[in-house]
């Protein structure tokens, strides 16, 4: 509790930045923008196998529908620094962040191993 007697936590203490350690992180601008988010999965999906081999999507974020999967991942991260999709990711094992276009598409993606 502050001085004034209000609780100062955040909301479920999740106010922190993202911890990207053993993540690869790629940023790709192509020179024709992705029309939609078919698009723009399928070239992150070739870095993902590119990088990773076999591999799996956990979470994304749309931001032209601001629409993420998990759906519903950030109602608890409102107040918080760290997406609901981003916290879900690297809580998941994810080995690659795909962020296209500065943060218009995110995807995140972990290796499978058979």
């Amino acid at each position: 509790m502050g001085a004034d007697g209000r609780d100062d936590a955040p909301a479920c203490g999740l106010r922190r930045e993202p911890d990207y350690t053993g993540v690869t992180q790629v940023s790709l601008v192509p020179p024709q923008p992705p029309k939609d988010y078919r698009e723009a999965m399928r070239l992150a999906d070739g870095e993902a196998e590119t990088r990773l081999g076999n591999y799996m999507l956990l979470s994304w974020y749309d931001r032209d529908r601001d629409f993420e999967s998990p759906q519903h991942s950030s109602e608890c991260h409102l107040d918080s620094a760290v997406p609901g999709y981003v916290d879900y990711g690297l809580n998941h094992g994810a080995a690659l962040k795909v962020d296209i276009e500065d943060g218009r598409f995110v995807f995140f993606y972990r290796r499978i191993d058979f």
